[in-house]
């Protein structure tokens, strides 16, 4: 060619050379990053995909560093609790020991007693100052904040968890759709309808009548022409033997006497066996356990009456029963007056007042507006990936909440582990250890309940989470790393394949720049 104004074969070798040079470029880029996408122009849709990859990777990443911490969170609970929970099992003790008072002296007593202070106070003390990092953990600051509790209703309320979504508050409502009941079983003392020779509330025979309940059991001799009073207290007598009551139908000796259980429940029960040679004493029960009016008893075998059964030398037996709830809606599990629902949505327990719990209709309600711990334990933030947990104060006046018999024998109240310290109701001396024991149980309970929560909830969640997570970080990462990180033996292989085209292009570029002198040939 003897143009010189265009080189084509310059142009045509500059272009290819500097193509060599971007690829070498790109070569060195990646290999000194160790990335295949280094900018948007690299692999617009693989950056793309890359990038939430990566968003994914840091949530992920720090949900495992969520769970571990929540993990040790849970151990520092757990570690205040078991010093709760001895402190509970040295108190039952000393309670056990006062109350053999035929081989302890009251200066031991109470010296117990001074014990029994000194524990209740530690367990308050460490309610007050178990924290992790700066977080209170059994002072109810991570307990649920509830509002429009009725304590006439609802005297123990326990909120375990729920869910508020975007909700601000959740509204708890508490439905009796069946009453709870004790055992009971009656006693006729109208005797002149039994034969008109008898007197109405005086007994015409000697009687040996056994009792038993689920508490225990007593066999009760009664005297010819007992009075209805004096059958009444001589039950009365052995109540803390026997777990049973006795009282007048509508409060006439000649109406009848009845004999219940002091718990409430299907763990509950009543049986009386009549001993003696005469049937001189009849009892009988309502059929079904159908709801009992007090102002409306009568005797015999018609419709709405106690049927009558002569017991010999058989037995009658009649049990309690569970009060039968709808809270929010969900079937309650009961006993007796406690009802529980376990849900994501709301876990619960709470403890009916026996007034409340007997009646068929009532309802009641309280709103549950904040607290609780919320436990982010997943990439995303939504409540499908977190876990609340309400841990309530474990102070002294908190735990332990017991129905128990009042100071004048009328009633039942609730009593606290607080109660059994010195001037309280159920302190040493006063004569209440049976029910101190009671408050006890309940109180080492509720923190056995606990822990066993808090170690389901870092057994059965946390760990399987931390192991689910790992498992996707792998995954997702092994997935990242394919679309973005550079594969070197093909990055050096192309490196030299760019370094060869480069030295090529440079020297046919050389070439071609020196063929346009070869027409000054034609010159001459």
């Amino acid at each position: 060619m003897a143009r010189i104004n265009s080189n084509i074969a310059a142009m045509t070798a500059r272009v290819n050379l500097n193509r060599a040079n971007e690829d070498l470029a790109v070569r060195f880029q990646r290999l000194s990053t160790g990335l295949r996408i280094n900018r948007g122009a690299d692999d617009p849709a693989g950056l793309i995909v890359s990038e939430r990859l990566r968003t994914e990777l840091e949530g992920i990443s720090q949900g495992i560093r969520n769970s571990e911490r929540a993990s040790n969170v849970i151990a520092t609970t757990e570690g205040a609790l078991t010093e709760v929970s001895d402190l509970l099992n040295s108190i039952k003790a000393l309670v056990v020991e006062a109350a053999n008072t035929g081989a302890f002296s009251r200066e031991e007593v109470a010296a117990n007693q001074l014990q029994i202070d000194s524990a209740i106070d530690s367990i308050t003390r460490i309610s007050n100052t178990a924290t992790f990092a700066g977080l209170k953990l059994l002072n109810g600051e991570l307990g649920y904040i509830l509002s429009g509790v009725s304590a006439a209703d609802l005297p123990r309320v326990r909120v375990n968890g729920i869910t508020f979504g975007d909700r601000d508050s959740i509204p708890v409502n508490v439905d009796m759709i069946g009453s709870a009941q004790t055992a009971q079983i009656f006693m006729r003392t109208d005797f002149s309808n039994i034969n008109a020779g008898f007197t109405d509330g005086v007994l015409p025979f000697r009687s040996r009548v056994e009792f038993q309940s689920n508490e225990g059991v007593q066999v009760i001799e009664f005297v010819s022409n007992a009075s209805s009073a004096q059958i009444r207290d001589g039950i009365n007598t052995f109540r803390s033997t026997t777990g049973l009551s006795a009282s007048f139908v509508n409060g006439n000796p000649v109406s009848g006497i009845s004999i219940s259980s002091l718990e409430y429940g299907s763990d509950a029960f009543v049986s009386v066996r009549q001993l003696s040679d005469v049937d001189a004493v009849q009892f009988g029960k309502v059929a079904n356990n159908s709801p009992i009016d007090p102002n409306a008893l009568t005797f015999g075998t018609g419709a709405g009456q106690i049927d009558i059964a002569t017991v010999g030398q058989g037995e009658l037996r009649d049990d309690g029963k569970d009060a039968i709830a709808l809270v929010n809606g969900v079937l309650a599990t009961a006993n007796g007056l406690d009802l529980s629902v376990r849900s994501r949505a709301l876990d619960v327990e709470l403890l009916l007042d026996a007034g409340f719990a007997t009646q068929v209709g009532v309802t009641t309600r309280f709103d549950v507006t904040g607290g609780g711990s919320i436990f982010q334990l997943g990439p995303q933030v939504n409540t499908n990936q977190q876990v609340n947990i309400g841990i309530d104060s474990i102070a002294s006046t908190r735990l332990g909440g017991t129905l128990v018999l009042n100071s004048a024998g009328t009633g039942n109240v609730v009593e606290f582990l607080e109660s059994l310290k010195s001037g309280g109701l159920n302190a040493l001396g006063n004569d209440r250890e049976a029910f101190a024991s009671d408050i006890l149980d309940t109180a080492i309970d509720e923190i056995s309940s606990l822990r066993g929560r808090l170690g389901a909830f870092e057994r059965n969640v946390i760990q399987t989470n931390i192991n689910s997570l790992e498992a996707s970080l792998e995954n997702i990462t092994a997935s990242e790393s394919v679309i973005r990180d550079a594969d070197f033996a093909l990055e050096t292989s192309a490196l030299t394949r760019a370094q060869v085209l480069t030295q090529a292009g440079t020297s046919v570029l050389a070439q071609a720049n020196a063929n346009a002198q070869n027409v000054l040939q034609l010159l001459g």
